[in-house]
């Protein structure tokens, strides 16, 4: 299947002249300029791209507002929030030699596609992203790259393999060739200073421990603390939200804590996590999952231990211990995997709303979880479910794919009997530089 049809294509920045109006409108041009800016705010407030389509209108609205090339990785304002690298299928890894170099995005709540020309990725490959941006990995050295993919701005960062000598009593025994791909298992975060300096955090959820560095560093630092960092997580505006089931020693009752790390500032010391919210299970069962939605952050679970129903709180609501579940979460639908995703159902036909969509516990399958009912149904079309291809109404694959990094950077879609175990195993290899992204 060649993947999802083909949709309008939307701007992307890569100089200011390509945004340029051939004409110039002579009421734009004589709109206020603190009037200009705000409207500008107010659109970079949502998507980037609306913002590039504002700057194209006319020379003065273009000179008036600032252009995202050449700051769109440190300037928070200009990042790519809600657009998502999309999994080709059949092996189309970005920098496959059939797609020429393009790489598509597609937008979480518009339902938009781009295609974008990145040629980078004949020697890179992607880790992880957070807020649209790419984290990347470049093959010869290790070294980790920040990507805006649509104005091309790159921040380098120190290589991965600063970090296994820093680490050496948990790769113990464990062979050379073997332990960067242990390490490559990561979520990312990032803060981003006024003067321009960059700090990521990686979560290496196979070691249970951190690693922080700075563009201006030349190698990863790792705490000497450890924490039971493991999938799924939350990376968020700097910070990355873990839930797990831990035991009261005294009481011997069991709850869900919630902590963050927060992504330090240039010169500040990486804190240990820190403990926001409890709740006892039940209220709150394991697993649980924290997905951002409509600027919220969700924390997810279900009510029981057999996990027959499935339930949704604010954190916010958490921290202030009020469990009150959501009765809906509109025309939003949450994808969940190693990590999840909140979808707009508006803008994805095939994608229903107020649900929960997950691999059900008892059958192994697709399903999705209606909130409103409490009921369970088949999340795609019969053929998909039982074929080794997607039919015609299942973009859904695409989404649940990008919930699974293994997957989603090597244009490999979640399919129940292509990638089943005997036969998966060697599909999850990387078809290229095996031995350098391996992991």
């Amino acid at each position: 299947m060649p993947g999802p049809s083909s949709s309008p294509t939307v701007a992307v920045i890569n100089s200011d002249s390509d945004i340029m109006s051939t004409t110039t409108s002579r009421w734009a041009s004589s709109l206020p300029d603190d009037l200009v800016r705000q409207i500008a705010s107010l659109l970079l407030a949502g998507d980037l791209q609306d913002y590039v389509r504002f700057r194209a209108v006319c020379a003065s609205w273009r000179f008036g507002t600032a252009s995202p090339r050449g700051r769109g990785v440190v300037d928070p304002r200009f990042h790519p929030r809600r657009w998502m690298m999309l999994p080709e299928g059949g092996g189309l890894h970005p920098g496959h030699p059939k797609l020429h170099g393009y790489v598509r995005f597609f937008n979480l709540d518009t339902g938009a596609f781009v295609r974008v020309h990145i040629p980078l990725f004949q020697d890179h490959c992607v880790l992880d992203s957070m807020d649209g941006l790419l984290v990347l990995q470049r093959d010869h050295d290790t070294a980790v790259r920040v990507l805006h993919p649509f104005t091309g701005d790159i921040v380098d960062l120190p290589p991965l393999s600063t970090i296994p000598p820093q680490v050496q009593e948990l790769v113990v025994g464990c062979p050379k060739q073997k332990k960067l791909p242990i390490i490559r298992r990561i979520s990312a975060a990032a803060t981003f200073a006024d003067d321009g300096v960059v700090t990521v955090m990686l979560a290496m959820t196979n070691l249970y421990r951190v690693a922080f560095a700075t563009s201006q560093d030349r190698q990863w630092t790792v705490p000497t603390w450890w924490h039971g960092i493991s999938q799924p997580l939350l990376s968020s505006q700097g910070k990355i939200y873990v839930a797990c089931e831990k035991t009261d020693n005294k009481t011997a009752k069991r709850s869900v804590h919630i902590f963050h790390i927060d992504t330090p500032l240039p010169d500040e010391v990486l804190q240990p996590p820190e403990l926001i919210a409890t709740c006892t299970i039940d209220k709150l069962c394991e697993p649980v999952y924290l997905v951002e939605c409509d600027s919220e952050v969700l924390v997810i679970g279900h009510t029981d231990v057999f996990r027959s129903r499935m339930v949704v709180y604010k954190l916010a609501d958490l921290i202030m211990e009020m469990y009150i579940p959501l009765i809906s979460i509109g025309d939003k639908a949450i994808f969940i995997k190693e990590r999840a995703l909140s979808v707009s159902a508006k803008a994805l036909p095939t994608v229903t709303g107020d649900t929960i969509v997950c691999t059900h516990q008892v059958d192994r399958c697709l399903a999705q979880y209606h909130l409103g009912s409490g009921t369970w149904s088949l999340a795609k079309d019969q053929c998909s479910l039982d074929g080794i291809e997607p039919g015609p109404c299942s973009f859904i694959h695409y989404i649940i794919t990008c919930c699974t990094r293994a997957y989603w950077n090597k244009g490999l879609l979640i399919l129940r009997k292509k990638y089943r175990a005997g036969y998966g195993i060697r599909w999850l290899r990387w078809p290229v530089a095996g031995y350098r992204r391996r992991g």
